[in-house]
């Protein structure tokens, strides 16, 4: 029995060297996948317990919020009337041109600058943000 576990242990080692020396492609590819994916949970780790508890670090959205009200005030107001009214004349334009796709893009932007805030209030956590 010990000597089963000893030619396993040295086969093991063996592999293991030769595979630090001169690793195949497929051996290099693992590690590489191996690498990438620790470097992503431990990178993305510190988002995910931002707000834990188990951190002592507080996270002020305060500023975040505040920048996205300064641009929501400005979409809802003048500046976002003239792009929707840009991308309405451009659509029709691209439409009468026989650009369908484009005028369909247009289109996208007119209606998304109309209903923004609808859309922010609907995907994503806006009690920060005010009306």
């Amino acid at each position: 029995m010990f000597t089963k576990i000893k030619n396993a242990s040295v086969t093991l080692a063996q592999k293991i060297a030769a595979a630090k020396v001169a690793p195949t492609e497929a051996q290099a590819r693992t590690a590489l996948f191996i690498a990438g994916v620790s470097l992503l949970a431990l990178g993305l780790s510190a988002d995910v317990v931002a707000q834990s508890g188990f951190t002592n670090t507080n996270y002020n959205d305060q500023k975040i919020a505040n920048a996205v009200n300064a641009i929501m005030t400005y979409l809802e107001g003048s500046f976002g009337a003239l792009i929707m009214a840009a991308s309405g004349v451009g659509a029709i334009m691209s439409a009468a041109f026989g650009q369908y796709k484009a005028a369909l893009s247009l289109m996208v932007v007119a209606v998304g600058s109309f209903i923004l805030r609808s859309l922010i209030g609907t995907f994503f956590n806006d009690t920060m943000i005010q009306d």
